[in-house]
């Protein structure tokens, strides 16, 4: 029976410990997660690369998170291999900084952060307030689950069953490592897993030198994390988390060797406690940064060789001209059907995301070349349109149904949407951008900040919407919903501040009004355009009102009504 007692108290710690971890990350990335972009695919060197990795495993508190942003980004042709892995390697550094603050015993933060935390998330609408909130309360539950770990041992610790697999993990170091590298995978968590295994041995309930090979274990496991999320992404994605492998993977097994030799040949004295544990742990990671670090560059061309990149089998595509998804030989049958039209969705929004994303930076730049780009992907984006109604045109309603036909034409105005957001682009930002260009006027810093914080939370919009068209999800769905509403809020916002900045009579704030302004405005109605992919699902499960009026008005007013009326 206590055996029980102690599998189901184990696994409700570790289960409230992943969940705080991730009640960590979630925050973090709701309320900066549009600045990564522009802070990881900045041009810098393998060290400042290095520590901009270390700094971001930090804030998601999770190397696995920033290797899959680094795979994204290096996807998307943003960032090098060689500068995505020393991002990766830096990650690892910084998750074990983590590791170490979070080891120090913090009990008595606890009420606190529950206390603030608590009440920043309920108490305030404000979405940064409500995300630090979360945020707070999501170390505090972080200690809490370390605290219940800790009690969870507390029964059987003296018990014959926790010594024997103690003894037996001490003794064979091999299956230790084995076992520390499938509960970081299974955990999905390096953070976690690590975390736990420093707890066990603080209270003693495991030896150091079982604790080092488990820990040595979970680094080797958590180098696969991101290896199996990146398993549906492009070659150029899937490069820079299998180097990552290949270098924790082959130096965790080096350690694992040499460290056990050194500690059963007395060389290292007799080590012990969890933070000498953590020690270890910070030593390993940072030993591999400082050895890898010179060559992230040697290893592109091995990986590359490993990983190339697929020959276009269309002899008739044009080079950089994307193939359209639209399959008519499949067109009778409602599944396939539909999944090419979100294919062909899916390219009409990366090709509206490519347009938007250099458009603030024209406002400085006023590149016509690059301004001519974006309007004659406008066309692309126009034709991918054209495509779409055709095709929706010719789907045999006999054959599809009535369900399977109102999602078509539901895709059908999402793609409108999506041209009308592409000609807000083409037609209007670009416009705004070649005014400051003759005019050779520029924004307050004020304002200009205003406008890069806007455009990137836009950016992180466009990302959901194409989460959401591909997998439906209600959660999604709302979560963009709601993000249309702080873009709103973020509008009204710069529009009151820029009006103060007028009334206090700031030059550039007067040579930029008009400009200022009508990006506002263009920005609110692009991002609405890309949030309408959620509302047939949220209309769907009856999360959406046809209407924000008050359909009754109160008796009292009925009544004052009638009244005038007579």
């Amino acid at each position: 029976m206590a055996i029980v007692s102690f599998l189901i108290s184990l696994a409700g710690a570790t289960m409230l410990l992943l969940y705080a971890v991730r009640m960590v990350r979630t925050g973090i990335e709701r309320s900066y997660g549009a600045s990564f972009q522009r802070v990881m695919t900045g041009q810098r060197s393998y060290a400042q690369a290095s520590m901009v990795g270390l700094a971001m495993a930090i804030v998601l508190q999770s190397s696995a998170a920033v290797a899959l942003l680094t795979s994204g980004f290096a996807s998307g042709g943003m960032l090098t291999f060689s500068t995505g892995l020393a991002i990766v390697l830096g990650g690892d550094l910084g998750s074990a900084l983590i590791i170490q603050v979070l080891s120090f015993r913090l009990d008595w933060l606890v009420p606190m952060l529950l206390a603030v935390g608590g009440y920043l998330f309920v108490k305030t609408e404000a979405k940064k307030s409500r995300q630090l909130g979360r945020i707070l309360m999501g170390i505090a539950f972080i200690l809490i689950s370390l605290r219940f770990l800790r009690e969870a041992m507390d029964p059987i610790r003296d018990s014959a069953f926790l010594p024997a697999i103690a003894e037996y993990l001490a003794r064979d170091y091999i299956t230790a490592f084995l076992v520390g590298g499938a509960l970081a995978f299974v955990m999905h968590s390096s953070v976690a897993a690590i975390l736990m295994c420093v707890t066990l041995v603080q209270i003693g309930a495991i030896p150091f030198t079982a604790g080092l090979s488990l820990v040595l274990g979970a680094n080797f496991g958590s180098a696969f994390i991101p290896v199996w999320l990146t398993r549906g992404m492009t070659l150029s994605a899937r490069r820079i988390p299998f180097a990552n492998l290949a270098l924790r993977g082959s130096w965790s097994i080096v350690s694992l060797f040499a460290a056990n030799l050194a500690l059963r040949a007395g060389v290292l004295g007799d080590l012990q406690g969890g933070q000498m544990l953590v020690n270890a742990h910070l030593v390993f990671n940072t030993s591999l940064l400082l050895l890898a670090l010179p060559f992230c560059g040697m290893l592109r061309a091995p990986f590359e060789n490993l990983f190339p990149d697929p020959k276009g089998n269309d002899s008739n595509a044009q080079p950089g001209q994307p193939i359209s998804a639209l399959d008519f030989d499949t067109i009778g049958r409602p599944n396939q059907a539909l999944s090419s039209l979100k294919r062909e969705l899916l390219r009409m929004s990366d090709m509206v995301a490519s347009m938007f994303r250099p458009a603030l930076e024209l406002y400085r730049s006023g590149d016509k070349e690059q301004i001519r780009a974006i309007r004659e992907m406008d066309a692309d984006v126009n034709n991918c349109l054209s495509g779409i109604r055709k095709y929706v045109a010719a789907i045999p309603a006999d054959a599809f149904g009535k369900d399977n036909a109102k999602v078509a034409r539901d895709l059908m105005e999402y793609a409108i949407r999506l041209e009308t957001a592409g000609d807000v682009v083409a037609k209007r930002l670009t416009v705004l951008a070649d005014d400051m260009r003759k005019k050779g006027a520029s924004f307050s810093k004020e304002g200009w900040l205003e406008l890069v914080e806007m455009h990137e939370g836009i950016l992180a919009n466009l990302k959901l919407a194409s989460n959401v068209l591909i997998s439906d999800d209600l959660e999604s769905a709302r979560l963009l919903s709601l993000e249309k509403t702080e873009i709103k809020r973020a509008e009204r916002d710069s529009r009151k501040r820029h009006l103060k900045r007028l009334q206090h009579g700031s030059a550039e704030s007067f040579e930029t009004s008009d400009i200022h302004l009508e990006t506002l405005r263009a920005f609110r109605e692009f991002n609405s355009h890309i949030a309408a992919v959620a509302y047939p699902i949220l209309y769907r499960n009856g999360q959406l009102l046809e209407t924000r009026l008050i359909e009754e008005l109160p008796q009292m007013e009925r009544d004052a009504e009638a009244e005038l009326k007579r």
